[in-house]
């Protein structure tokens, strides 16, 4: 069993600041990559922000000097800071992980539920 579990959604006006978590727990041997991707109503999901196990990142262009993407590799947890938010930043933020498991052979793709950030005009 392995789950991933986000916090630090909610209501923001416009400018403000929010930080996410992403907590992974269970049967965790290892975890590679994860990331942040959001989807808003009526849209595909995106790719927000990623992270490698080595600490390297990558932004979607729209958060790029707005949201920060970090990990600490000791606790399996990935944080998402965002700062300046923009209305159009509303949307189901969800966490993904790349994890190999003690009780598997492979790696595999998890996701959370996802946690709901909404910014007011």
């Amino acid at each position: 069993q392995v789950q991933l579990g986000e916090s630090g959604g909610g209501l923001v006006q416009a400018g403000g600041s929010l930080r996410l978590s992403c907590a992974a727990s269970g049967s965790i041997s290892r975890i590679n990559a994860m990331g942040w991707y959001r989807q808003a109503p009526g849209k595909q999901r995106e790719l927000v922000a990623s992270i490698t196990s080595g600490g390297a990142t990558n932004y979607a262009d729209y958060v790029k000097g707005r949201f920060t993407i970090s990990r600490d590799n000791a606790k399996n947890t990935m944080y998402l800071q965002m700062n300046s938010l923009k209305p159009e930043d509303t949307a189901v933020y969800t966490c993904n992980a790349y994890v190999l498991r003690w009780d598997r052979a492979s790696w595999s793709d998890y996701w959370g539920q996802g946690t709901q950030v909404t910014v007011s005009s």
